[in-house]
Parts: structure tokens; C-alpha cells; sequence
């Protein structure tokens, strides 16, 4: 009788522990999707559903289509002229461009980088190998806001304002250290003896990256790109201030929904919906390549 108490105890234990954790992870998951969901119901609902703050739709309101119309993106309006739509059409592809541009050219930029740092040793002045990587990510540590003259002064004077080139080359400088500190976890996982191996058999060492090494790589590569993507399709505030009207990303567009009478709440929600509906579709579809990415190296 002792033992079986004492297992049952154990068991009643386990039971308790996965009880808990798994509370916890639901309280979490709620706490992260909420806003996903209360901007999306934001979207169907009335201006006074808004400032009622009603939450469960068919229970506390009923959804209607105003935030979306506002968009030319209601179903009764899609195939209608809609100046409105015609304007987040050309905000989505100038996001589309600069955020895919200024990944994949910071993605190619930051492997040759990393790749160098992993499997060479530089000495320049006092600065190593590891000195080198800390500067790339001290990067990050200036606010962007430090940032802002000079980079409106140099745009002005190389007549980059208002272009998306302009915005891949400042969004590639970006999340350019993010790229390098995560191919170089990536590639330092990756045995030296594969280089080795494939010098041997009188592959250069350009061979030996682009076909021994990178193929490898291309997990951590995935997770590099994507993260840079969502990096640079969220950013705002050099958007907002190096362009105007050619080159304006959704994320300036979310942010001018005001109208005379405040914030449309309901096209601003519709928008943002349709502005993170890409992003969403890349985390689910993509998740094992960022997962297997980022973790790649974790075991050492």
C-alpha cells in the first residue's frame, strides 16, 4: 500500500505539474493573440461598437464591412474604382519591394560577412575577430533618432528622399548586424573539416561556401531572412521621415488614419489587419526554418 500511495502521489503530482504549465501557456497564448483578435474584430465593427468596446461579434455587435469599405476592400467593392485601394495597393508593393530588397541584399551581405568571421582570423588595429562582431552589433545600440539628421542631410544631397532604394540601403544597414550575428552562430556550427575536406578536392574557397557550406547554412539563412523581413516591414520611423508620397510604406499609411473628427479606429484596425495578414502567413508556414535556424548551435 505504501508504494502504490507513492506512486499515485507522483502521478497526482505530474498531473498538477502539466496542469500548471499548460494554464500557463494558454494564459500566454491569450495574452499574445489578443490584440491579433482585437484588431480584427476592430475592423467589422461600427463607430459606436468602438468606443462601446464591445468585444464578442453576433453577441455584443454585429459586424459590418465600414473599415474594410473605407479601403475599397469590402466584397462590394472590389470590383468597383477605388482610390482608396489603389493607394494601399501602392503602399503594400513599396513595402513588399524595400522589405524584400533590403533582406536578400542584407542576407547576401551579412553570410559573406559572418562567414569570414567564422573561418578567418582578422586583426585590425586592436580589434579581433569578436571586437570586429561587437562593433556590427553595437550598431543597435544608437536610437534611430540619433540617426535622423544626418541621414535626411545625405539623402537630400544624393536625391535618395521619397525612393525605395533610398529605403533598402537604410534598411539593409538596419538589420544588417542581426543578419551577421545570426549566420555566425550558423556557420560556427558547421565542422571546419567540411572546408578542409573540400579544399582537398580543389574546390577555392568559394567553391567550398557556395557549394559545400551554404547549403547547410540554408536553415539559418531562412531565419535570418525572415526575421529581417518582418524587421523592415514594421518600421516606421525612417519611413515616415525620408519619404512622402512615392515611396510611403503601410506602416506611414496605418498612422495617417486620422480624420477631422480624431481616429478612424475601424480603417485603421481594417488596415493593420491586412498589413500583418503577410507576416502571419510566413510565421506559419515558415515556422520549422526559423525555429531550426535560430536554434541551430544551441546544444554546444
Amino acid at each position: 500500500m505504501p508504494a502504490r500511495k507513492r506512486q499515485a502521489a507522483r502521478r497526482a503530482k505530474r498531473t498538477a505539474s502539466r496542469v500548471l504549465i499548460y494554464s500557463a501557456l494558454v494564459f500566454w497564448a491569450f495574452i499574445c493573440l489578443f490584440p491579433i483578435y482585437w484588431t480584427v474584430s476592430t475592423s467589422f465593427k461600427s463607430a459606436v461598437d468602438v468606443t462601446q468596446g464591445h468585444l464578442i461579434p453576433w453577441l455584443d455587435f454585429r459586424p459590418d464591412w465600414k473599415g474594410w469599405r473605407s479601403l475599397g476592400l469590402s466584397p462590394d467593392m472590389l470590383f468597383q474604382s477605388s482610390p482608396s485601394r489603389d493607394e494601399f495597393l501602392s503602399r503594400f508593393e513599396n513595402s513588399v519591394i524595400t522589405s524584400v530588397g533590403a533582406s536578400f541584399l542584407a542576407l547576401v551581405l551579412g553570410s559573406l560577412a559572418a562567414y569570414g568571421l567564422s573561418r578567418f582570423r582578422y586583426k585590425f588595429a586592436w580589434m579581433r575577430n569578436d571586437d570586429i562582431l561587437f562593433f556590427f552589433m553595437s550598431q543597435l545600440i544608437l536610437p534611430p533618432v540619433v540617426l535622423a539628421l544626418p541621414f535626411l542631410v545625405l539623402y537630400k544631397a544624393l536625391a535618395l528622399l521619397d525612393t525605395r532604394f533610398g529605403l533598402i540601403l537604410l534598411y539593409t544597414l538596419t538589420v544588417l548586424p542581426i543578419v551577421i550575428w545570426i549566420m555566425r552562430d550558423q556557420f560556427n556550427a558547421i565542422p571546419v573539416e567540411l572546408d578542409e575536406a573540400a579544399f582537398v578536392d580543389g574546390l577555392s574557397i568559394w567553391g567550398a561556401f557556395l557549394r559545400i557550406i551554404m547549403p547547410l547554412a540554408l536553415p539559418g539563412m531562412a531565419a535570418a531572412f525572415i526575421l529581417s523581413l518582418v524587421l523592415c516591414w514594421n518600421e516606421y520611423f525612417f519611413a515616415a521621415l525620408l519619404t512622402s508620397t512615392d515611396a510611403t510604406t503601410l506602416p506611414v499609411m496605418v498612422a495617417s488614419q486620422t480624420g477631422s473628427q480624431g481616429i478612424n479606429w475601424w480603417s485603421m484596425a481594417a488596415l493593420s489587419t491586412a498589413a500583418i495578414a503577410p507576416l502571419v502567413l510566413v510565421g506559419i508556414f515558415l515556422e520549422r526554418y526559423i525555429v531550426s535556424g535560430l536554434t541551430t548551435g544551441a546544444g554546444k
